[in-house]
């Protein structure tokens, strides 16, 4: 059995329509996610039969060292993406998280621009993330390209918007900021303030 696992999705496919269709919604999940499970999965297979065998020649481990970050990045970010995800969703956060958006990002309004410019204008593919970063103890708004994170950060995902063009392209075609738009109204920001209250406490 592999290490990594695809997690069942916490509503229905079609859970999120109008904004997400239940096709889209399945085709990523039950497709794209998977595929990085299992090229996760696959590829720590191959690092361990290279360590076995002794052939860690840097040509070949730099290009599997490569393929498991972005595989295992892009499960990571999926699977965060579906659990900041709700068809009850929208609205704003409170509490803490509210406040630290206020001191940190110039409140809920300036926040929400500027994430939603950030994941419009991946160039490529890529990610907006809502991040927490530790060394400042603050909020930034960052920019992912394809799936690998900007570990010089070291920030904490706390939101994540997928700007991949199969999140969106069958339904919103290439028009990408009207997908951003409406992926605001299905905000789970009880999931957001819990990973905000882990992320600080560490």
């Amino acid at each position: 059995m592999g290490t990594y696992a695809l997690p069942d999705l916490p509503y229905d496919y079609a859970a999120l329509e109008p904004a997400i269709t239940g096709e889209i919604l399945e085709l990523h999940h039950a497709k794209h996610h998977a595929a990085y499970v299992r090229g996760a999965n696959d590829t720590l297979e191959q690092l361990a039969e290279a360590r076995t065998k002794e052939q860690l020649a840097p040509t070949q481990l730099v290009g599997l060292e490569k393929t498991f970050a972005f595989n295992l990045s892009g499960h990571v970010l999926h699977t965060i993406f579906w659990e900041n995800l709700s068809p009850d969703g929208g609205d704003r956060p409170d509490g803490a998280l509210a406040d630290a958006i206020d001191e940190h990002l110039g409140g809920f309004e300036a926040f929400r621009r500027q994430l939603t410019v950030a994941t419009s204008s991946v160039q490529g593919s890529g990610w907006g993330v809502l991040a927490w970063e530790p060394l400042g103890r603050r909020l930034i708004v960052e920019q992912v390209y394809d799936h690998h994170g900007n570990v010089g950060q070291g920030s904490t995902p706390l939101l994540v918007f997928d700007a991949w063009e199969h999140a969106y392209y069958l339904q919103y075609r290439n028009v990408r900021p009207d997908y951003v738009t409406r992926l605001w109204d299905l905000v789970n920001w009880q999931d957001v303030a819990d990973r905000f209250a882990r992320a600080t406490a560490a």
